[in-house]
């Protein structure tokens, strides 16, 4: 199976990696000595080492120094023997706890100690790409903070503006003690002028209407009057016109002077008639004018006790709008705490996965101490081990000094027994070929003989 098939993350060339791990995570001399030939085409352990402490220590507080520390207790001898092992050891397991957050699940002891370049660069993406992502959620959680903030400052000044206008309504709705009785006789008194007004306004009203029917009437008479003068003097012009024209006959004459009177006492009836009218009409303009002075009175009342009921209605439009702003503020604080709630919530939830997350790595921790704590007692039983081991190695290398002692001894009697040995042997080697060479003179001494004896047999 690929790479690219089980990793859910993108895997990022060197160049990448060591720009990136220069810039968010090295120091500055660190920076400057962390090369590409410290992860291509070999990896450096020490290198990778120190790269994976300083991300430990970008993420928890645990500077590179602590991994070396070890604990002196009892039942560890010679803990200076364990100073090599115990930094690897340590970051081999905080690298344990870290890695599975980074989707990394099979780190090992050898990706420490013999690091290879494509599994390496693949534990530096899945941790690039962690950080990247610890980056955009440490914004978003910093965001959240200061809007947070924010909106705690504004329902603190919203609780405290809804005190403040519930006190003023308060203050305005309260009347002291001492104004009690006053208040009290004012509202009597108010309410006796209401009933008062009302029934002064209905005469008001009515004598109004009449006093606008008497001048509809009045108008009518003077019109009436005002056609009449104009009919006579136009009934004048043509009296004369007419007296010029026709011959005066005494029978005509008489009887047009006759109707004349008769007219002339209609109409002087009429003009008495309308002067008693006209009589009438001023004394009833008189009691108008009264009326309306009374009624200016009564206006003059009714306009300070409209002024006095538009402060009222004014007094009572401000405790309604601080009454609507009170319920805005109530809604918004309502919203507010809405929010406040989800916040809350979830935080509540970050808070339980975190304790969860925590109570793993607790258990995580809690193994992985436990396998070490194994892997440390086997290595005290393998120190242990190794000291009977290193008692033995010095008894038998004392056994073989002395061995070498007494072989050195031997060889030395061996070398002197060789030496007699081989003078011994010269001799005997000379005498033998002393006596090989008597043999072989006696054998060609008896040929000779038996080769003289043949002849004479």
């Amino acid at each position: 199976m690929s790479a690219a098939a089980v990793n859910t993350f993108p895997i990022y060339n060197a160049d990448a990696l060591i720009t990136f791990f220069r810039t968010e995570v090295l120091t500055d001399q660190e920076a400057k000595h962390f090369t590409k030939a410290d992860l291509v085409p070999l990896p450096k352990p020490e290198s990778v080492q120190a790269l994976y402490m300083r991300v430990l220590q970008l993420l928890y507080p645990f500077r590179p120094e602590c991994h070396s520390m070890i604990p002196l207790e009892e039942n560890i001898q010679n803990p200076e023997y364990h100073e090599g092992s115990t930094s690897i050891l340590s970051v081999y397991m905080r690298m344990c706890q870290f890695l599975p957050m980074c989707l990394v699940y099979d780190f090992s002891l050898s990706d420490l100690l013999v690091p290879k370049k494509q599994r390496t660069l693949t534990i530096l993406s899945a941790i690039m790409n962690f950080l990247h992502f610890r980056k955009r959620r440490l914004e978003v959680v910093s965001e959240k903070q200061c809007t947070f903030r924010a909106d705690t400052e504004r329902l603190q000044t919203y609780m405290r503006e809804i005190q403040e206008a519930e006190r003023k309504i308060k203050i305005l709705t309260t009347i002291p003690p001492e104004q009690q009785a006053e208040a009290n006789e004012l509202a009597a008194a108010l309410a006796e002028l209401q009933t008062a007004t009302a029934q002064e306004y209905k005469e008001v009203k009515f004598k109004n209407d009449s006093i606008a029917e008497w001048k509809a009437r009045i108008a009518e008479t003077t019109q009436k009057l005002a056609q009449m003068k104009v009919d006579v003097s136009n009934m004048k012009d043509t009296i004369t016109n007419l007296k010029s024209q026709i011959v005066e006959s005494p029978e005509e004459l008489k009887s047009q002077m006759e109707r004349m009177r008769e007219s002339v006492k209609t109409i002087k009836i009429s003009f008495e008639q309308t002067d008693e009218r006209v009589v009438e009409l001023q004394t009833m303009a008189q009691s108008v004018t009264h009326a309306e002075l009374e009624v200016q009175q009564t206006m003059s009342l009714l306009q300070d006790l409209e002024s006095s009921m538009s402060k009222c209605k004014q007094r009572h439009e401000a405790s309604q709008e601080l009454m609507t702003q009170i319920e805005n503020k109530q809604k918004e604080l309502k919203n507010q705490s809405v929010q406040e709630g989800q916040l809350k919530r979830a935080l509540a939830m970050k808070l339980d996965k975190e304790s969860k997350q925590n109570i793993r790595r607790q258990k995580r921790r809690e193994m992985k101490e436990h396998q070490v704590e194994d892997i440390l007692g086997h290595c005290n039983q393998i120190h242990q081990k190794r000291e009977e081991m290193a008692d033995k190695i010095q008894e038998i290398s004392r056994a073989t000094q002395q061995l070498k002692a007494k072989i050195k001894s031997l060889q030395e009697v061996c070398s002197k027994e060789t030496q007699k040995a081989q003078t011994l042997y010269d001799t005997v080697s000379a005498s033998m070929e002393d006596l090989h060479q008597r043999i072989q003179s006696n054998v060609l001494d008896v040929k000779r003989m038996m080769s003289k004896m043949a002849p004479d047999c």
